[in-house]
């Protein structure tokens, strides 16, 4: 896609709520509940209780979020304000990586600790 078909796609209101920027919102709030409960699974992976169910539910919503984001992605058919959800597609991809950094992390902490 050239920038001159980015240019020329129709905006969308930006306070209008559409089918793909629902998606990647969603998405990208999945992925950032899987950072924060992987950044509490690894401030308590040395011995702390549940440090891997924790880290396994930050790397379960964090392929989550880079898979549902990354679809989205993949499907848009403009730039951001063109309604698509491609700015929370970004973000859930972003986020999702971050969540399963941190859920590996917190599972190989744990490991040692055991």
């Amino acid at each position: 896609m050239s920038l001159t078909d980015l240019l020329a796609a129709a905006t969308i209101d930006p306070y209008t709520l559409t089918t793909g920027r629902g998606v990647g919102a969603v998405a990208a709030v999945v992925a950032l509940a899987g950072s924060v409960v992987g950044g509490l699974a690894l401030a308590r992976a040395d011995g702390g209780r549940g440090g891997r169910g924790r880290s396994a539910v930050a790397l379960t919503t964090g392929a989550a979020g880079i898979l549902v984001g990354g679809w989205v992605v993949a499907t848009a058919d403009g730039g951001p304000g063109t309604g698509n959800g491609i700015v929370g597609g970004y973000v859930a991809m972003l986020l999702g990586l971050l969540a399963i950094i941190l859920g590996a992390l917190a599972r190989a902490r744990s490991r040692r600790a055991t």
